[in-house]
């Protein structure tokens, strides 16, 4: 049997989708906050859609967009940037053992929604859909 590129095994246990949970709802809340020390970061509107992490809970990686889309690679070079001190806070506020090495990359979501609805109002895809 292939594997599936998408997927290595059965997929997230519950542990890592609660952990992962906690940890979005930390961050979006210190970053709404601005409890960050940097001007810059502090200026910027955060959304983060999702926290996925490894089995061990070592890695937490978030999935952030800017609010409004602009400036989408300064948001992942000043969370980079203030990597630390929001491992620290997230540490200090979920109440894990080990806080995870924070990762950060863009979110696609909504851009993968626009094209998923662009190929659905095609006239060839919604023939098919019509049989």
């Amino acid at each position: 049997m292939a594997k599936n590129k998408f997927h290595d095994g059965p997929g997230p246990s519950q542990r890592q989708l609660r952990v992962g949970e906690l940890i979005r709802r930390t961050l979006s809340e210190v970053l709404a906050r601005g409890d960050v020390h940097d001007p810059d970061l502090n200026r910027m509107s955060i959304t983060v859609g999702e926290v996925r992490t490894s089995p061990d809970l070592k890695i937490a990686t978030a999935y952030v967009l800017p609010l409004g889309g602009k400036g989408q690679e300064d948001v992942i070079e000043l969370l980079a940037r203030n990597k630390g001190e929001l491992r620290r806070m997230v540490g200090k506020k979920v109440g894990l053992k080990f806080s995870p090495d924070l990762r950060f990359r863009l979110d696609d979501t909504f851009d993968r929604l626009d094209d998923t609805r662009r190929m659905f109002s095609q006239d060839a895809v919604r023939r098919d859909l019509d049989e």
